[in-house]
């Protein structure tokens, strides 16, 4: 099984360890690429900071990111996992899982980044800030950027089983699953079910809790008809649809009554 996440706009702060290693990360076939776009960012954010605000879409009460992406190469790293906070990691609260279940988080999960294309929860990075919707000066908007080099790499990353696509659509931009990984895709929306509406706070916490159940329950769904089994094993409540033409993702609606 992989999953597909995304990350969280606030993160911790970096670590105090060695400084990143892009050769050392995981998907070694997107090394070209992380370098470019961090080489970019870096500079951007050397030069004109209000231009570097601007291009980043961050407020005067941010400013401070700014700073913190040009000691990029310098910053000490510390696993992705430890880097992204937020509701759904705050979720998933990987620090609290039993040793079992951090091997396969560490296997199966998989987070999007407009900075790295996207890294396993165990490769150390720094904090930094550079979501999908950024379009670079040189390298232009990100989520087109990242789509020759995803193309090339994850087809193979997502092996033979299961593709659980948790991504906002931002980020599902950068790589869409397609033909025979595609038809052993499923995609999630998180519903309150009185309403039918999506709700973004409750959607990402309960995205969170499915992974975890999934991770410390020891589940290892093999497509998407039997992870709806595993889901409602895990006491939700879960509608799916099958795609109508071959090459489709599942589409998995997850109803929820408690918005929290």
């Amino acid at each position: 099984m992989l999953v597909l996440l995304p990350p969280s706009e606030g993160k911790a702060a970096s670590g105090r360890g060695a400084p990143l290693k892009t050769g050392s990360l995981s998907l070694p076939g997107l090394t070209a690429a992380r370098e470019a776009v961090l080489g970019e960012l870096v500079e951007l954010c050397a030069g004109d900071e209000e231009k570097a605000r601007e291009v980043l879409g961050l407020s005067e009460g941010l400013r401070g990111e700014v700073a913190k992406n040009v000691g990029l190469l310098t910053a000490g790293a510390r696993p992705a996992g430890e880097i992204y906070t937020g509701v759904l990691y705050d979720a998933l609260d990987l620090a609290s899982l039993d040793a079992a279940a951090k091997r396969r988080a560490a296997r199966s999960l998989l987070v999007f980044s407009g900075l790295w294309g996207a890294v396993r929860v165990t490769d150390r990075i720094p904090s930094y800030r550079c979501s999908m919707g950024v379009k670079l000066p040189g390298l232009g908007a990100l989520g087109a950027y990242w789509r020759a080099p995803m193309a090339k790499v994850l087809p193979e990353t997502a092996g033979n089983g299961l593709v659980l696509d948790l991504r906002s659509a931002a980020y599902a931009a950068a790589w869409k699953p397609k033909g025979e990984v595609a038809s052993r895709t499923a995609t999630v929306r998180v519903l309150h079910a009185p309403t039918r509406k999506v709700v973004s706070h409750f959607n990402k916490a309960t995205k969170g809790r499915i992974v975890r159940g999934l991770l410390t329950s020891g589940s290892a769904p093999e497509g998407p008809r039997e992870l709806v089994e595993a889901l409602r094993e895990l006491g939700y409540e879960v509608e799916a649809e099958a795609p109508g033409k071959a090459g489709r993702p599942w589409s998995l609606d997850v109803l929820v009554d408690e918005v929290h």
